[in-house]
């Protein structure tokens, strides 16, 4: 699933109490549309959902929306949701999709290129036509994952950046955000130089992935946000000089010490544990994390004392630090099949975009890629977030939003070598290029 977003790296979320009320839970062996769906008649009897196990939030919102704001056609069409473990989703979705069965609305496949090829079958429905309530930071990001079609709904959308810790700034002298990369890098110079460790960052095992976005974040401001699918495109390689600097660029941070002593020895949740107990003044990271920035039971540093930074801008370079870095993660696939003809499913699908993301954002703290009421109340760092989203006009994925499930295994493994200075960007360049496939 590397390759749609980091969304297993979250602590998993409180489950769920899900209603009893015109919901059905399946295990994992349940698949497939209900009957009148897969004959192909005018409406079904439900509305039928394919979760993941792994996410909760998806089903809790549509819970609550069938007995709410939904109610109605909920009424006419009850909601069914069926469970499905993340790591067999897309081959149950091969198989539901070769009977004709896929359910209404279903998890989009961890690999993108699955729901493109479902979508160019004809199963999956461009969703397009059905979008009017999502923002343009997650149309953006949707079309450069599935090659400018909308194929799937946003319930999460995540912009990720570098936080930084303010007072730790402050109290080094440090009194306004780097703006530039040269400006972070002398900032990091400067903070170990006081025996502070500029960066948390993970770097043990498929954890590396911290590491690589910043690879990847350089390439996109020193090349332009196309320079990731030039490379998909063949028409530009990892190995050539300009991508090779990038990495470079971030193995010359790793061989410094500025990613800490050993990142190769260090998971997702120990280097947010860093950051937020204030023993490290930036983290490389997505807006998933506000939960965990927002808990004082976790954050020891206090939400006031965390500032958002874009990546900055690369002298030189044709990127720009507007272009956001950006992924729409757990994001859900409309059948073509149960849409088309069944006025009940259409009438539940625009309940589901006018009405998502006000609820997702009221009752779990998710930030979707849907518009939401202005009047839910946020903490003040998640209506920062929510600002900064709003303005995004252009999004860039990360660095392995491109690579196959292999590339994208070596790429993240790599990156603890690459922060810690145990690899050069030219040999990390290389060991990925020759896993692409």
């Amino acid at each position: 699933m590397a390759p749609i977003s980091p969304r297993t790296r979250r602590p998993a979320r409180v489950a769920a109490v899900i209603s009893a009320l015109a919901l059905v839970a399946c295990t994992t062996a349940c698949g497939g549309a209900d009957d009148d769906t897969a004959s192909g008649g005018s409406s079904a009897e439900n509305f039928s959902f394919l979760a993941i196990n792994e996410n909760t939030t998806i089903a809790k919102t549509l819970t609550t929306l069938s007995q709410k704001e939904c109610a109605t056609q909920n009424t006419a069409q009850p909601l069914e949701i069926k469970n499905q473990a993340q790591a067999s989703l897309d081959q149950q979705l091969q198989l539901l999709a070769g009977q004709g069965a896929l359910p209404q609305l279903f998890t989009a496949a961890n690999a993108p290129s699955l729901t493109s090829q479902l979508a160019g079958n004809g199963s999956v429905l461009d969703a397009a036509s059905v979008s009017e309530g999502v923002l343009p930071a997650a149309s953006s990001t949707i079309k450069s994952l599935y090659d400018g079609k909308q194929l799937v709904l946003p319930t999460e959308l995540n912009i990720e950046g570098i936080w930084y810790n303010k007072k730790l700034l402050a109290d080094n002298g440090i009194t306004t955000p780097p703006a530039t990369w040269d400006e972070l890098v002398a900032a990091f110079a400067k903070l170990q130089a006081a025996g502070v460790q500029p960066i948390s960052q993970a770097g043990k095992g498929g954890d590396g992935w911290g590491v690589t976005r910043w690879v990847g974040n350089y390439i996109l401001r020193s090349q332009g946000p196309d320079a990731l699918k030039k490379v998909a495109d063949g028409q530009a390689k990892l190995t050539d000089p300009q991508y090779i600097a990038a990495a470079d660029a971030i193995a010359a941070l790793g061989k410094a010490g500025y990613f800490g002593k050993s990142p190769t020895s260090i998971d997702y949740a120990t280097a947010l544990n860093t950051f937020l107990t204030g023993k490290a003044a930036f983290i490389y990271m997505g807006s998933w994390a506000l939960s965990d920035f927002n808990d004082d039971t976790k954050n020891k540093i206090g939400v006031d004392n965390v500032g958002f930074l874009k990546f900055p801008a690369v002298t030189g370079g044709v990127g720009t630090a507007d272009q956001m870095p950006a992924n729409v993660g757990t994001a859900i696939a409309i059948s073509k099949k149960g849409y088309e003809g069944d006025a009940n499913t259409q009438a539940w699908v625009k309940c589901i975009v006018d009405n998502y993301g006000t609820v997702a954002l009221r009752d779990s703290s998710q930030i979707t890629g849907f518009a939401t009421d202005a009047g839910v109340e946020v903490p003040a760092l998640t209506k920062e977030i929510q600002t900064e989203i709003g303005n995004v006009q252009t999004s860039v994925l990360w660095f392995e939003a491109y690579f196959s499930a292999k590339a994208t295994t070596i790429s993240q493994g790599n990156g603890g070598l690459l922060g810690s200075g145990q690899l050069t960007g030219e040999k990390f360049m290389q060991t990925v290029t020759a896993n692409l496939g």
